[in-house]
């Protein structure tokens, strides 16, 4: 980069910014409707939402009611939902055959949302966390260890059964080695050729995920447990880079980081580095740190949520998993 060396007072870098006007003409990034998508949580029942203590703002919501939500998520613009279900606790097992149920939760609320909302993406989350006794990602051992090879056939079956209920994008957030190259396979040799593949390929083992695990009622199946052996290690940057190498590799159209902006470097280096498309999670304690500032006083809202998902653009982002997805929505059409 070459630094322009204009000396004060030739070189006024104020100049630029007094006016609105130029301030819109010189931003290096902006935020609009196209960059968010918006996580949505899916519960049994009619007529049904409850409130997530832990993420004020968000519920969780009935297929019927989910599709009220939908419709105006539609009219703002937002292009892609992402599904996470709550199961009920008489349909989790250890081998969590609920996940590929063709007539499970999330499978039948992608086909009401595509028959009722074809043009708005649908996204669906592929891990077993959901649907295990244990709240791990996959199938363990007697020492409580998840094994790879075993999870990996069962979300393969669970991306099929997504694939073949209409989602757009299935997205294996489970970090099992090796498991994008098998979903993309059997896409394949199902002929479904397009459905496109959102690898969460640097999902750190991180402490922000606390209020997720609230809304989809796998943390008291957890019971305090750690997912240190297949998510990274937060001190690690080389890493998540090999491991989005891989999952192109394999197959992945898109890549994810999670959680958000902590990791917002990683962000930038998937970018530069690899050049391929990448998203990023704003997670529910990312969410829930916000809102409480919101809630107390100390910070304003618009303006902080605001910045907050132009921090992601800055970085290299393409696009944003945030709770906030829909008041930016809101006031990106205001403006």
């Amino acid at each position: 980069m070459n630094i322009i060396t204009s000396a004060f007072p030739q070189r006024r870098m104020r100049r630029m910014r007094k006016h609105d006007f130029s301030r819109r003409l010189m931003a290096e990034n902006q935020l609009t409707v196209n960059d968010l998508i918006y996580p949505m949580f899916v519960l049994e029942g009619t007529n049904r939402s409850e409130k997530i203590a832990s993420m004020p703002g968000i519920e969780r919501y009935s297929i019927d009611l989910l599709l009220k939500e939908a419709e105006e998520l539609v009219e703002l613009g937002i292009p892609l939902i992402a599904l996470f279900p709550v199961t009920p606790a008489e349909k989790k097992t250890l081998m969590a055959e609920e996940a590929y149920n063709a007539d499970a939760l999330v499978q039948r609320a992608v086909r009401e949302l595509k028959k009722a909302f074809p043009q708005l993406g649908i996204m669906t989350d592929v891990a077993l966390d959901p649907f295990t006794t244990h709240g791990q990602d996959g199938i363990i051992d007697e020492t409580g260890y998840i094994l790879n090879d075993i999870t990996t056939e069962i979300l393969v079956k669970q991306a099929l059964s997504h694939a073949e209920a209409g989602a757009d994008i299935v997205a294996p957030s489970d970090m099992m080695d090796g498991r994008i190259g098998a979903i993309r396979q059997a896409l394949e040799a199902a002929g479904h050729v397009n459905t496109q593949i959102m690898a969460y390929s640097a999902k750190y083992s991180s402490s922000y995920y606390g209020p997720f695990r609230d809304a989809v009622g796998s943390a008291g199946n957890l019971k305090g447990g750690n997912k240190h052996s297949y998510q990274m290690d937060p001190a690690n940057s080389d890493e998540a880079l090999h491991e989005v190498a891989l999952d192109i590799q394999e197959g992945a159209d898109m890549v994810m980081v999670k959680p958000g902006m902590p990791y917002l470097d990683i962000v930038h280096r998937v970018k530069t580095e690899l050049a391929v498309p990448t998203f990023a999670y704003q997670v529910s304690g990312e969410y829930a740190m916000h809102m409480a500032a919101i809630q107390n006083g100390w910070l304003a809202e618009k303006a902080i949520v605001m910045e907050s998902l132009l921090c992601f653009k800055r970085a290299g982002a393409d696009g944003i998993l945030t709770y906030f997805a829909k008041r930016a929505a809101q006031w990106l059409k205001e403006a």
